[in-house]
C-alpha cells in the first residue's frame, strides 16, 4: 500500500519525534535545573559568588542522571529509531 506523505502525516511524525526528544531530555534538564536552583539559593544566602560552585554540582547531577537513566534513554531512543526505520516502506 502506497501512502501519500500528507501534511497531517508529516506533522504526526514530527510530533512523535519531538515528544520522544522531550521525554528523553526532560529528566536531565529537570534535575540539573533543580540542582542549579538550590545552589543559587545557597549562594544567595551565604553570599559566596564562586562560578565553579554552581557548575560542578550540576555536572555531577547530570552525570548521575545519565548513569541512572541511561539504559532507559537508550531503550526509548532505539525503540523510536526501530519503529521509524521499519515503517519506511509504509511512508512511500
Amino acid at each position: 500500500m502506497v501512502r501519500d506523505l500528507s501534511p497531517d502525516f508529516s506533522l504526526g511524525l514530527m510530533s512523535h519525534m519531538l515528544w520522544t526528544a522531550l521525554v528523553l531530555v526532560g529528566p536531565l534538564i529537570g534535575i540539573t535545573t533543580a540542582v542549579g536552583l538550590v545552589i543559587s539559593v545557597l549562594q544567595g544566602v551565604t553570599q559566596i559568588q564562586e562560578s565553579s560552585l554552581s557548575f560542578v554540582p550540576k555536572l555531577l547531577a547530570a552525570g548521575a542522571v545519565l548513569l541512572a537513566l541511561g539504559g532507559w534513554m537508550l531503550r526509548v531512543l532505539c525503540d523510536y529509531a526501530t519503529s521509524l526505520i521499519s515503517n519506511i516502506p509504509n511512508y512511500f
